[in-house]
């Protein structure tokens, strides 16, 4: 398979080389050689078979409106652009497309989404206070990170709960769910190590999408990768 990541930065290399390593071809567009999209002419795009997007929360859209045109299979890990996803719901539909997102690749962050779903629904209504913290490199543009809204939307059960984010160093990811009571509390904790789960997941997600039109959630889909 022949696979277009866009996106030069820590993450992006990394999805490179775990495409390498799952045997596929790889070519790189980092921002200097596309602004404004202008690289991403449908000839071009259509010697991929899948594109992956780590760029900017302000560029993505650019480039998935010029991808999805073409009828192009994007996976977009980049967060902070969901104001225009069903603009480009819509576009992909129209093109017959596929575009499959997701606020974190990682499988043990999908995990932890579905524990904090259930620790709501039984803590909730129980007496406990929900709160969030979440932790990130100082580059990182968006804040509170997609990861954290996600989780937020995960423990909506148990009411308006805050979310703190951290910028500093070079941290991967620190994501926290704490329920807290008069008599005790339950931490709820998934730390990344290394960015390669989350290049592992996108890789995975675009050999996936490599066979299907339509638009995917990653939330909804990893079990299936």
């Amino acid at each position: 398979m022949r696979i277009l990541v866009l996106g030069h930065g820590k993450t992006g290399k990394l999805v490179a080389e775990v495409a390498h390593e799952h045997g596929h071809g790889v070519h790189v567009l980092d921002a200097k050689e596309n602004p404004g999209a202008a690289a991403l002419t449908a000839p071009f795009v259509t010697g991929f078979d899948v594109i992956i997007d780590f760029t900017t929360p302000e560029a993505v859209v650019t480039n998935l409106r010029a991808l999805l045109a073409t009828g192009a299979k994007v996976v977009v890990g980049t967060t902070g652009w969901y104001a225009s996803l069903k603009d480009m719901k819509d576009l992909a539909d129209r093109k017959g497309a596929a575009l499959l997102y997701g606020t974190n690749f990682s499988v043990g962050v999908q995990a932890m989404l579905k524990l904090a779903s259930q620790m709501a629904q039984v803590l909730g209504g129980a007496g406990y206070d929900f709160s969030i913290e979440e932790t990130h490199h100082s580059g990182k543009l968006d804040a509170p990170s997609g990861t954290a809204i996600t989780l937020q939307s995960a423990v909506k059960s148990a009411g308006d709960v805050p979310i703190a984010s951290v910028r500093e160093g070079d941290s991967a990811g620190l994501h926290v769910v704490e329920a807290r009571s008069d008599a005790d509390r339950l931490v709820l904790t998934h730390e990344s190590f290394s960015r390669r789960g989350f290049a592992e997941g996108a890789v995975r997600a675009a050999e996936w999408l490599s066979t299907r039109t339509g638009t995917f959630d990653f939330q909804a889909v990893y079990e299936q990768l």
